[in-house]
Order: structure tokens, then C-alpha cells, then sequence
């Protein structure tokens, strides 16, 4: 069986990244010793000129300093685990960076510097660049595929030639280890990591083990690839496309902290679209509408279902496949969607062991949630913590719906029973 080399994988997917919409190049063209450089020195691996000239673009109203400011917050590191400083950019990238100016009154002013247009796309400057060359102290290495936003490295995709010496998945991910110890820079703004043998592919967080490098088996939520199948050109296009690419970075990463430390993790494909559809379906469901026949419910699609019917649908799960993460996707998403003008979300559960788990949970994500999760103690609280207008992410157990007392039931003799 005749096997694609590691050149004609690279080159095949640099092709379909350009149909994706990248500027395709290579580090022999825009590296310090190429013709037309990019960078200075082979230790810098954000692309400086880039970078400037899109933080300018998406923020015209902010002056020269104040985007100043924020690329210099992006640019030098703060913390020295690596792990902890993909966390502070990952905020910096999401939620922009906070800048106080004095504007032309001289009156100190505050904003927010955008680095990156997360509702259009194509005002992003996208990039892949092959064979990224770093040099970190004695380490020279020279990740096959580096993609980049706005001259930021967010993802490094290892390729692997099926046939070769350690051509396989489990090659591919400790070459990411490698990277990662030996030229840590390139992974401070990293938002995935790709491994693939050319038939195999796989997708991870800078923090998974080789475990939680997942395969991503659809593009569009709608087909789903069977297993056995190539899998590196539906996980590119699956993943890279620019507006599910931009998603999974705002919506779809979350870190949280565990008994071993500080973790990243990354949606899976099934986690991604089915939030997704959820949240199109709670956007129907709670329009406001008059009142319907209530046989449309018998109805099988959740298409047919008449606006404003307060019914979003179900979900089903299989064990093990992330329930809690996905409510937690989905809650963020929701909260942040502005036509659900700031919902009230109540986790309602049946035991004490599940509203404790998925309060972890979603205690883990608070960032995301962009608010702090609150778990209600007993009645008195959930009323407390009901009494809103709008906000909030409460967990209660549906025991506390229940009255505090029951009415007295008849027994033989005309003599009343207390209710437990």
C-alpha cells in the first residue's frame, strides 16, 4: 500500500486550509532568514506587524498608546506556569484588554482593546505557516503546521506519515510534549493541538494527556463521519473553519482547577453542535406567542414546533459523554446570547450526589458562565435566591419544591397524620 510522504500530508493540508480561507506559507519565506521576514529572531514566535496592524484595525476609535498597551500585555509573559499564562491570554483574547487613556480632553478614560472580531470572522487576519522554526536556548525545533490569528500561534498541527518510524497518533503527541517543554513561548496564546498519522486525527487542549485527544467526526453537526473512515480532512475543516474555530475559543474552552492542578479543556464535536442546536431551539422556545393547540406537541421534529411554546427539547446522552460539560457549554451560551436578556437558570435535579456534581461543574466554569454558580441550601434559599428579576445560575434539588408540611391526611378514628 502506497503511503502519502510527511511533505505531500503538509502540503495536502496547507491546500485545504487555503480553502478555508488561510494565507498559506512557509517559515523557508517569511522567517528571519527568508525573503520576506515576518520576525526578527527565531525566539519570537508572534508575528508583530500582524498583529499591530489588526489590534489597529478592530479598534480605530483607541489611540496608538492604549493599543500599545494591550499588545504589550499579550506579548510579554507574566506568569511563569505555562498553563496559568494560556489562561490569562485566553481572557485577554476573549473578553479584549482593559486600557486606560487620557483622551484629547485629558480626562483618563477607560475601554477595551479588541484582538480579535470573534462576529465577523473575515475581519481576522488568518494564517498557516509550515515548518515554524523556534530556538529557545540549546532546543531548535520545527513544528510541521502553525496556525495563526492575528499573528498569534493558536494551534500547532503535528503531522505524522503512515508508515514511517513512530508514524502513529501516539509519535505525534509527544512531539507536542516536546514542543511544549522545549519552546514553551509558541504555547502561550495556544487555543488546540492537532496530532494526526495522515488517516488518524485526533484534537486536544494544551493540558490533555494522550486520552483526551478526541477525534472529530463531522463538519457541519449534520453528518457524522463512521469510524474507520480518514479522519484529518473532517476534523481541518470541522475545526478550522473560522466561525467554529472562533467559537471553540470563546465558548467551547474552559479551565478549571482539580485535585491535580489547574486542567484546560476543549468541547467535543457532539458537545459543540448539540449546544448549538440547543441554544437555536431555547431561542425559539421562548419567544413570546399566543397560545397554541397543545396536540402540536405530539409532533416529531422539534422544526415543526410552533415560537414561543416554552419546550427547547431534549438531549439524549450516553454515559460517559460529558453531560455535565455540555449544560455548562450550553448555559454559558445562553447567558451570553443577548436575545435571552439575561436569563435566570435554575439546574433542577432528583438526589444530592448529582446537584453537588453538576454544581462542580459548573462552579469550574464560572468564567465562562461569566457569573458565579449558587447552590440553595434549603427552601428559605431557593425562595431568597428566586426572588430575581432576571440573572443567576441557581442549583437546587426538586425536594425544595415541595411544601414544608403536607395537609393532615384522615386516619381510622377521625384522628389526623402529620406529613414527613
Amino acid at each position: 500500500m502506497a503511503f502519502l510522504s510527511e511533505a505531500q500530508l503538509e502540503t495536502a493540508l496547507l491546500k485545504q486550509l487555503a480553502g478555508l480561507g488561510f494565507t498559506c506559507d512557509s517559515d523557508e519565506v517569511i522567517g528571519p532568514d527568508g525573503k520576506q521576514p515576518e520576525r526578527e529572531a527565531y525566539d519570537e514566535v508572534v508575528l508583530k506587524a500582524r498583529l499591530a496592524a489588526a489590534v489597529a484595525r478592530l479598534n480605530p476609535a483607541l489611540p496608538p498608546e492604549a493599543r500599545a498597551d494591550a499588545i504589550r500585555r499579550l506579548t510579554q509573559s507574566e506568569l511563569p506556569n505555562l498553563l496559568e499564562e494560556n489562561r490569562r491570554i485566553h481572557r485577554l483574547l476573549t473578553e479584549g484588554a482593559a486600557v486606560e487613556y487620557y483622551g484629547e480632553d485629558g480626562v483618563l478614560t477607560g475601554g477595551t482593546v479588541r484582538l480579535i472580531d470573534f462576529e465577523q470572522p473575515a475581519n481576522n487576519d488568518w494564517l498557516a505557516v509550515q515548518q515554524f522554526t523556534v530556538i529557545a536556548g540549546h532546543s531548535r525545533r520545527r513544528p510541521d503546521v502553525v496556525v495563526f490569528v492575528n499573528g498569534l500561534p493558536l494551534a500547532v498541527i503535528e503531522l505524522k506519515a503512515p508508515g514511517g518510524e513512530n508514524a502513529t497518533l501516539a509519535g505525534a503527541y509527544n512531539q507536542l510534549q516536546t514542543y511544549k517543554r522545549q519552546i514553551p513561548a509558541l504555547f502561550r496564546s495556544n487555543a488546540l493541538l492537532v496530532t494526526s498519522d495522515g488517516l488518524s486525527a485526533r484534537v486536544g487542549s494544551l493540558s490533555a494527556d494522550q486520552e483526551r485527544f478526541m477525534p472529530w467526526r463531522t463538519t457541519d453537526g449534520a453528518r457524522i463521519e463512521p469510524k474507520g473512515s480518514p479522519e484529518m480532512a473532517t476534523l481541518i475543516e470541522g475545526v478550522f473553519e473560522h466561525g467554529r474555530f472562533l467559537d471553540l475559543l470563546r465558548h467551547f474552552t474552559v479551565f478549571g482547577e482539580t485535585g491535580g492542578g489547574l486542567i484546560k479543556i476543549i468541547a467535543g464535536y457532539h458537545q459543540f453542535h448539540a449546544v448549538k442546536k440547543a441554544v437555536i431551539s431555547t431561542l425559539r422556545a421562548s419567544q413570546r406567542a399566543v397560545a397554541e393547540d397543545p396536540a402540536v406537541y405530539g409532533l416529531p421534529s422539534v422544526k415543526d414546533q410552533p415560537p414561543g411554546d416554552h419546550k427547547a427539547g431534549v438531549i439524549w446522552h450516553t454515559q460517559g459523554s460529558g453531560k455535565s460539560l455540555l449544560m455548562a457549554f450550553y448555559a454559558g451560551l445562553l447567558v451570553f446570547d443577548p436575545r435571552m436578556a439575561n436569563p435566570t437558570l435554575v439546574v433542577l435535579t432528583d438526589r444530592n450526589d448529582l446537584d453537588d456534581q453538576l454544581f462542580a461543574t459548573f462552579a469550574m466554569c464560572k468564567d465562562l458562565l461569566r457569573q458565579t454558580p449558587v447552590q440553595a441550601q434549603d427552601r428559605e434559599h431557593l425562595r431568597t435566591l428566586l426572588n430575581r428579576a432576571s440573572g443567576g445560575v441557581i442549583f437546587t434539588t426538586i425536594q425544595k419544591f415541595a411544601p414544608a408540611t403536607l395537609t393532615p391526611a384522615p386516619l381510622p378514628g377521625g384522628e389526623g397524620r402529620k406529613a414527613r
